[in-house]
């Protein structure tokens, strides 16, 4: 069981929920760039929520099922069809061998997913199957997908019925993407730092995406924040969400393949809640950000996963009644 690439795309890579727990090593735990969208396209699947998917940027990559398999994609809207018929996001669909699957123009976000049932069979790495672009490991050998090549799905039984019929996700459960979204935030070690002219604009002004941008941080332009004084900063953890003040004033708010340490002030830190809006930017957005409490953002997050863990035990319960 395999899919075979026959059109690369301009970035597709093998992606999971990362690998934690190695930053004292300098290993960042990377994954995908939308998280809610890797763990709902799993979970209507009978997936694991960790297990692998293919992350593409637009234009997407074309791919052919050489085998029967279930499939969902999520995150951005690329305008999907299967053999020609236009497929939903967010909804499972049957794949029949030799079926190719397009994507024909970006609708919305920046970053589409695939997950197949039983999810992609690569090798691991630390214990996960995400690609790590600068370390040439994971995924498929390491690198971006291209032509030609073959991706293994895992094996799985396929006679039940509840696997040939359709579900779908609440609306409800989906991320608010936008072109211009109000990120929430939590204050970081050094927004005090700020002086009040800076404080008040990191809130009420508008800030556009450089296209020196990537999975490693998006570089925000704006008018130049300042500090109070001058500080010279060991480096410090940072994280997916930290938000840095670079020397010229500017922000840059790290993503998924963020570096373990930055010697930058931490201004903010976007919240759990809404990192897989900022996972959807790209180009020509532009972002507010909204400071918030760390109760109310552990609340928002806690509300999440309650509503997640339903969903979780609902494809659950099908699989077993069906």
């Amino acid at each position: 069981m395999s899919i075979l690439v026959r059109r690369s795309g301009i970035l597709s890579t093998i992606q999971d929920l990362g690998r934690p727990g190695f930053r004292r090593y300098g290993i960042n735990p990377g994954g995908v760039m939308d998280r809610t969208a890797c763990r709902l396209v799993n979970l209507l699947l009978g997936n694991k929520e960790s297990d692998a998917v293919l992350e593409m940027h637009f234009p997407a990559a074309e791919v052919i099922f050489e085998s029967q398999c279930k499939i969902a994609v999520g995150g951005a809207d690329f305008a999907a069809s299967l053999n020609g018929a236009g497929i939903e996001n967010w909804r499972t669909y049957s794949a029949d061998s030799g079926s190719v699957l397009c994507f024909g123009e970006k609708r919305s976000g920046n970053r589409a997913y695939l997950a197949v049932g039983g999810g992609f069979d690569v090798s691991e790495w630390l214990g996960s199957r995400s690609t790590n672009l600068s370390a040439g490991i994971g995924g498929s050998g390491g690198g971006r997908l291209m032509k030609g090549d073959r991706i293994a799905i895992a094996d799985r039984p396929w006679e039940s019925d509840h696997y040939r019929r359709n579900r779908s996700v609440s609306p409800s459960l989906l991320p608010l993407y936008s072109g211009f979204p109000t990120l929430r935030v939590i204050t970081g070690a050094e927004f005090e730092l700020l002086d009040e002219r800076s404080k008040s604009a990191f809130t009420q002004q508008e800030f556009g995406l450089s296209r020196n941008s990537d999975r490693m941080g998006f570089r925000l332009k704006s008018d130049p924040l300042s500090m109070t004084k001058p500080i010279e900063m060991v480096s410090t953890a940072v994280s997916f969400g930290t938000i840095q003040l670079l020397p010229g004033g500017q922000l840059i708010l790290l993503m998924a393949d963020h570096q373990t340490t930055g010697g930058y002030p931490r201004i903010a830190h976007v919240i759990e809640r809404d990192l897989p809006v900022a996972g959807q930017l790209g180009g020509h957005d532009k972002v507010g950000f909204h400071i918030i409490s760390l109760e109310v953002a552990e609340a928002l997050n806690f509300e999440f996963e309650r509503d997640m863990a339903l969903f979780r035990a609902g494809c659950r319960t099908r699989e077993e009644y069906q």
